[in-house]
């Protein structure tokens, strides 16, 4: 889980510095999709002709949350600061998805494994910057520019806790692939990402000489960050995973708040250290 923090937040700073929209999603998308191709083709021939309709149904629900999730996302690093944003979509994801697997897929939750998400989740927003985020700054131009990153990670927090417990669903108790999971979902989402791309050809190809570096390396290791995820649903309760993915959170504000140049070193050390202390938590709960 280590690793896919530190791949996650790495993609999703390249992601914000790209500045792109739905075209970037698409461009990153088609970059998966023949990089890994090989091993989806591999897996694909030999598992592909045992699914039924329910293994398609979830791979295309996964693909519409998924696709949905990162046109929002991209369009919140555009309008306000990925230290608010991020920190919010991945803050607020966990705890959806975790109430979501205990209420609907059964899933029992300790007391320590509670504290543990409480503790995510506020090391969450005092990474976002805390007390700040409620007052904004006397700057109005800036407190709108919070808001709107508030109002964006939100949202995108909720398309995630959506396809987590889809892919969750499809991993731990259908036993799908967790690579097919996402190379089939990344062709179902490049379908659905296609018409932003084919309407103005003339600037997406604008787009993608600016944007070509990012798109190459979202697109190839993004990837490997959440199908180590899912194989870790497939022997961990989701309601552990899905918050101990907020590890990215460790790197997003040690890395990117260093490079970006945005929110409070100290308040994000200190959520670093909540966001830590929670993941021990569940880890022991």
């Amino acid at each position: 889980m280590v690793l896919a923090g530190l791949i996650h937040a790495s993609w999703n700073i390249a992601a914000k510095k790209a500045g792109g929209d739905s075209r970037f999603a698409a461009f990153s998308g088609f970059v998966t999709i023949l990089f890994w191709a090989p091993l989806g083709l591999w897996l694909g021939v030999r598992q592909l002709p045992g699914w039924g309709w329910t293994e398609w149904l979830l791979v295309a629900a996964s693909a519409a949350l998924h696709t949905v999730y990162f046109v929002v996302l991209l369009r919140g690093y555009r309008k306000a600061d990925l230290t608010v944003v991020y920190p919010l979509a991945r803050g607020s994801a966990p705890l959806l998805s975790s109430l979501t697997a205990i209420l609907l897929l059964g899933e029992k939750l300790s007391a320590a494994g509670a504290a543990g998400i409480a503790a995510v989740v506020g090391g969450v927003f005092l990474i976002a910057g805390g007390p700040g985020l409620l007052r904004a700054s006397h700057d109005p131009a800036r407190r709108q520019r919070v808001r709107k990153g508030m109002a964006y990670g939100l949202l995108s927090g909720a398309f995630i806790a959506g396809y987590t417990v889809v892919d969750g669903y499809a991993v731990k108790f259908i036993l799908m692939s967790p690579i097919l999971v996402d190379y089939i979902g990344s062709l179902a989402r490049l379908s659905l990402l296609a018409p932003a791309v084919l309407r103005d050809p003339a600037t997406a190809r604008t787009m993608w000489k600016a944007q070509w570096k990012y798109a190459m390396f979202v697109g190839i290791i993004s990837p490997v960050s959440y199908v180590l995820v899912l194989y870790a649903m497939q022997t961990a309760p989701l309601s552990h995973v899905a918050p101990a993915r907020e590890v990215s959170m460790l790197f997003a504000a040690l890395i990117g708040g260093q490079l970006l140049g945005e929110g409070d070193r100290l308040l994000r050390l200190l959520g670093a250290g909540c966001i830590a202390a929670g993941v021990l938590a569940l880890a022991l709960g």
